[in-house]
């Protein structure tokens, strides 16, 4: 008898865990490595959040709460959703969970079952196609092409959408290219998915991290999307907090009641302590999001600087997030340091093995000509990785 099931068989593994696992392995042996693979923000958790984390121990608040987590943390979801997106929702409307990546999660297992498709824009965040293959659904991928900015078309959408598709998963801004979709975009994916009768995935988790531009959310754009959509968003880029795992939803009251149900039966809630950082996060000044969305466009303009002057890799300006995602088609077939570079993996190996920086495959995003990197580091790391990067006379 076999001892896995087929679907343990076929899961792939985070590509971003295992380059930053071997990164921190070569670490380990003393070897000094540049993180440019990790998606995270460099910077420490806010004491007030802290703070209120260690209130929370203090005063015993450690036994389970509701499995859509406490109402003090939904209602300040509500608020922020009014404050920031324009939007109104009531605290039965909303689930708390162990981060954003279970709350996608949770809207997958209860709204698609086998024989439904899901699309997903490509470049995409590596753990879409596998969560919608957890289901039993089959993702769809859709490459958006890095000459139109890595942005979904609206006719390559109308396209792929069947009388199977139940929804459509969307990341603005997202990651791993930095993409913002602006307003007049949105309005035209909205346009297909209500014509089409489908739902929408809206996966918002780098709203704060935006450089002059602003976020909208597509819920925010009328009556008939925002009840087609579910939203996803989280404290753990905003306010540096991916360590402590809440992530929250919003949407149409009977998918979230189904959530709340299946959360129920696999963590029973977000951890108690965290929820009581999170509300403070939410509630509390919002300064500490500012400085860091602020030293985080420094390090994006010159990162992206640095990558051009490298004439063999190309450079989309990212709008958001704190990712770049270069070209690096000019240089498959070419030999570099003793190597030829026939694909992402295999650039991000030399990388790796000779300039001792770490970035991730495109080909975890589903695109292999690209590669991702972070600058989620010190303008300081980030000037030496390029440095290194450089010194490996990277030519077309």
């Amino acid at each position: 008898m076999k001892k896995l099931s087929k679907l343990a068989e076929n899961l792939k593994p985070s590509a971003t865990v295992a380059i930053t696992t071997k990164a921190k392995e070569m670490r380990s042996k003393g070897i000094d490595i540049i993180a440019f693979s990790i998606g995270e923000p460099d910077f420490d958790t806010p004491d007030y959040i802290k703070a209120a984390a260690k209130k929370a121990i203090d005063e015993g608040f450690t036994k389970y709460t509701p499995a859509s987590g406490v109402k003090e943390l939904r209602d300040a979801v509500c608020k922020k959703f009014e404050r920031d997106n324009n939007l109104k929702f009531s605290p039965d409307e909303i689930i708390a969970t162990s981060g954003a990546k279970q709350a996608i999660s949770l809207v997958l297992q209860v709204m698609c079952e086998a024989g439904d498709e899901v699309v997903i824009p490509s470049p995409y965040w590596v753990s879409y196609p596998e969560q919608v293959k957890l289901t039993g659904a089959k993702p769809v991928i859709v490459p958006a092409s890095e000459k139109d900015g890595f942005k979904l078309s609206v006719d390559a959408l109308a396209a792929a959408v069947t009388e199977r598709t139940k929804l459509i998963i969307l990341n603005s801004p997202s990651n791993p290219t930095g993409v913002v979709y602006d307003k007049s975009e949105l309005e035209a994916i909205a346009e297909i998915v209500l014509s089409k009768g489908i739902f929408v995935i809206s996966d918002e988790i780098y709203e704060k991290i935006v450089y002059g531009v602003e976020h909208v959310s597509i819920a925010s754009l009328g009556k008939d999307i925002k009840e087609r959509t579910i939203i996803v968003n989280g404290v753990s880029k905003t306010y540096a907090m991916t360590g402590w795992r809440v992530g929250y939803a919003a949407g149409d009251r009977e998918i979230i009641s189904a959530m709340i149900k299946l959360q129920s039966q696999l963590t029973s809630h977000p951890d108690s302590i965290a929820q009581m950082a999170a509300l403070a996060a939410i509630e509390g000044p919002q300064d500490e999001v500012t400085a860091m969305r602020v030293e985080f466009e420094k390090r994006r303009d010159y990162i992206v600087d640095r990558v051009r002057k490298i004439g063999a890799l190309s450079c989309v300006k990212p709008e958001g997030a704190f990712y770049v995602f270069p070209g690096i088609s000019s240089i498959f077939g070419k030999t570099i340091a003793g190597r030829v570079i026939n694909s992402s993996m295999d650039f991000a190996e030399l990388l790796l093995d000779e300039a001792k920086v770490a970035v991730v495959p495109g080909a975890a995003f589903g695109a292999d000509a690209n590669i991702r990197i972070s600058y989620a580091a010190s303008l300081d790391k980030i000037k030496e990785g390029m440095d290194r990067i450089e010194q490996l006379q990277i030519k077309n």
